[in-house]
């Protein structure tokens, strides 16, 4: 028997692809561009946005007759154990395969944005507590354990990272993102993208593009972002991951830009993404982005109208669920008003994919090798790792008097919403706050100690006493006098308050969760008051999935601590910090502003944006980008950079700048050395200061290491009046930080030389090296 060409692994894929296509009939190539959810719900409240009313029951063997490109989440839709879910979906691949003249099984995705979204899955911090810890090793190596979990139960693709840059702090998805600035987005998850990837999993960026940019911070409002701000805020960590980290897929945004939706972009899905950028993976619709178009955006008329604007726009699959590119769409393409060479170039998009991961070889089967077996997605392993992601970033925003780390004998009381449940400290990805709300009867499957118990743990001599004072969200106040009498009773209170987190208005954070302003939610704030008024010292600890305003209270408490969204094993990371086992080193990487209304932007701002005579508002944060402190003392030595602008280095030139960094206290600690750039001129006005750079030092007791950066002309590019990238000649400022507003040293340079456009090859980051030091 012969092996037809598209069979033999032998051929390169193009040209398998190529045989297979010409094969293969209107409707099985359609078949391609769609995935199918089962089980997902039809009535009451969803996980996506509007599913009740987007989602319809379709007959699977009918559906499947012809192929299937996708199937959605087989895992995150319901609580399934692990080893049964792979069997079942083992079982569907079968059937797909056996209905199907090709054979061909579908891709599954499912969600990992904080670990696999599935039951007794290890729920990891959240994406904005990565950027605390300013550490893309560790990282990419929560990824790669993460894509391996993936691998192991037949999954595909993974929904994930999301690369979007902070713009406004009360938008409810801030949880999702790794922080408000480009460079430390586009460093973290392109680390992100590496791990999935090398464990073999197709990592999704999303949301591409401008979908934190929404007015207002409501989830899904129109942007109305600037070309600049587009080009040189919202698109750098996409270009970053697909360039250097290697991302086989990209999801559209659900928003509109300047009146022309994401989904319906052939300037950004197709132009930019794939003529400029040069990628050739796949484009997913995010859920039900292409039935928007005709419901919410209004710039289709019916459902093959937004088939045909998707698909011409560049969209390859159609998520979650079939409704454009099926019957809408084949009819369309018959009746000549869909080209089927659209359909052709789709198709092939995926099919290449399919084949890349071995789905179209011969001896492809469903099941894992040797069979069904236990399957552990919370591995010692995976806890760990979820441990020391969490200690790196918690944050000590202030410890004063220096209340921690806390005495182990003390009397404690601890108080607060947030301090004896477990989801606070899990993000509205987590499985456990995504999909067990509609499942009330089903444990959340994975152990997560509470702050309360943690710190019973962690401090066994320590009389610990609990009140609860109030709730999250809810205004009832009848709490408060327990809560007061226990702290009044204590030597310090520990006042654990923060976010609840949930979907589409079910939570205080996370998808259409946004928030009119950065008071502390629900009656919060007046439970600190009282406990501040006790004249007890009081440590706050805020377990968040975005930064509050702290400034009522800046000079009133003994410490604060921030942690986002934990994960796991959060609670015992705090614990850690608290008792002083754990050096905090985690950094801030979003502003912790000062009031709670009128100034909820972020760091990158140019001058008319900073504080100024001009207005009555002053903008600036309380804690500032970047900001973390520690138990320990650093000092910073031998700065090798021209402090008197007497360097000069071409358009296309690089600058090399050293610091030693030192411990001089006496316990082990991080220190985050970052890199500013200052601007003094340019021919549009930019951001007063921008990341460029930034090493993570761990040090031993008395321990010094050297860090170098290796700045080079390409970091200082920026969008001109004429939309190109460029870097001018002029003055350069680079200043090495502790934070965005704490300054150690400044390096001032002159660029000289033509003003000069870096081709795709520029350099995207700073090279740094940290050695011993002399």
């Amino acid at each position: 028997m012969t092996t037809a060409p598209w069979r033999d692994p032998a051929l390169p894929a193009a040209a398998r692809v190529d045989d297979l296509l010409a094969r293969m009939t209107l409707e099985e190539k359609t078949a391609q561009l769609y995935g199918v959810w089962v089980g997902a719900a039809t009535d009451g409240d969803g996980v996506a946005p509007l599913q009740h009313e987007m989602t319809a029951d379709h007959d699977w063997d009918e559906l499947i007759a012809h192929g299937l490109g996708q199937l959605t989440r087989p895992f995150g839709t319901a609580p399934v154990d692990p080893a049964l879910g792979a069997r079942a979906l083992a079982l569907a691949q079968r059937r797909i395969t056996a209905a199907g003249r090709f054979g061909i099984p579908a891709l599954a995705h499912e969600e990992c944005l904080a670990g696999f979204t599935a039951w007794r899955a290890t729920a990891y911090p959240v994406p904005l507590a990565w950027g605390a810890t300013f550490d893309p090793g560790l990282v990419e190596e929560m990824a790669r354990h993460i894509g391996r979990d993936l691998r192991s139960v037949g999954v595909h693709q993974g929904l994930a990272p999301v690369l979007d840059v902070v713009r406004d702090a009360r938008w409810g998805r801030v949880e999702e993102t790794i922080g408000e600035d480009p460079y430390l987005v586009g460093t973290i998850g392109t680390a992100y993208v590496r791990g999935l990837e090398s464990a073999g999993i197709v990592a999704t960026l999303k949301h591409f593009a401008g979908y934190a940019s929404s007015a207002g911070a409501r989830n899904l409002a129109p942007v109305r972002a600037g070309v600049r701000e587009f080009a040189d805020v919202t698109l750098p960590p996409f270009e970053m991951a697909l360039r250097e980290g290697g991302a086989r897929s990209v999801m559209a945004a659900y928003t509109e830009t300047d009146g022309v939706p994401a989904s319906a972009d052939p300037a950004l899905l197709t132009g930019l993404l794939r003529d400029e950028w040069g990628f050739t993976g796949t484009v997913v619709a995010d859920y039900f982005g292409i039935g928007f178009l005709e419901s919410l955006h209004r710039v289709a008329g019916t459902p093959a109208e937004a088939a045909h604007q998707a698909l011409a726009a560049g969209i390859d699959v159609e998520l979650p669920t079939l409704k454009c590119y099926g019957k809408p769409l084949l009819d369309a393409v018959r009746e000549g008003r869909v080209a089927e060479e659209l359909v052709d170039l789709a198709a092939r998009r995926v099919l290449l994919q399919k084949c890349e991961l071995g789905l179209l070889d011969e001896d492809w089967t469903p099941e894992a090798p040797g069979g069904i077996r236990p399957v552990d997605l919370d591995s010692p392993a995976n806890r760990a790792l979820a441990r020391r992601l969490a200690e790196e970033s918690v944050v000590l925003l202030d410890n004063p008097d220096g209340l921690l780390p806390l005495a182990p004998d003390t009397r404690i009381a601890v108080v607060g919403p947030r301090a004896a449940d477990a989801l606070a400290m899990l993000g509205c990805y987590s499985f456990p706050s995504h999909v067990l709300p509609h499942h009330p009867e089903v444990p959340a499957g994975i152990d997560i100690p509470t702050v309360l118990d943690a710190l019973r743990a962690e401090l066994p001599d320590a009389k610990v006493t609990f009140a609860e004072g109030c709730d999250t969200s809810d205004p009832d106040t009848s709490g408060f006098e327990e809560a007061v009498a226990r702290a009044a009773e204590a030597d310090v209170c520990v006042a654990v308050l923060g976010d609840r987190a949930g979907l589409f208005g079910r939570g205080t954070s996370g998808e259409g969760c946004d928030a009119s302003d950065l008071r502390l939610p629900g009656v919060q704030g007046a439970l600190l008051d009282a406990l501040v008024a006790t004249g007890v010292p009081v440590v706050l600890v805020l377990l968040t999935g975005r930064p509050y305003a702290l400034g009522r209270w800046h000079g009133r408490l003994g410490a604060a601590v921030q942690a986002f969204f934990p994960g796991e094993e959060g609670g015992p990371a705090v614990a850690g910090v608290l008792s002083g086992r754990v050096t905090p080193s985690g950094r801030l990487p979003v502003s912790v502003p000062h009031l709670p209304g009128g100034q909820p932007w972020t760091y990158l701002q140019p001058p008319l944006g900073l504080a100024g005579e001009v207005s009555n508002l002053d903008p600036t944060p309380l804690y500032a980008f970047g900001h973390g402190r520690s138990y320990t003392t650093f000092a910073w030595e031998d700065f090798t950079g021209d402090a008197d602008a007497g360097t000069e280095i071409a358009t296309d030139g690089s600058y090399d700048l050293s610091v030693t960094v030192r411990n001089t206290g006496d316990r082990p600690g991080a220190e985050v050395v970052q890199l500013y750039l200052h601007d003094p001129v340019a021919s549009v006005t930019r951001p007063d200061l921008r990341l460029v750079g930034y090493q993570r030092v761990a040090l031993a007791p008395g321990q010094a290491r050297r860090v170098t950066f290796r700045f080079h002309a390409d970091l200082a590019a920026f969008t001109d009046r004429a939309g190109r990238r460029v870097v001018e000649p002029g003055a350069l400022e680079l200043r090495v930080a502790a934070s965005s507003a704490d300054v150690r040293h400044t390096a001032r340079l002159t660029l000289s030389g033509p003003r000069r456009e870096p081709g795709p090859d520029r350099r995207l980051r700073c090279g740094t090296e940290v050695s011993d030091a002399p």
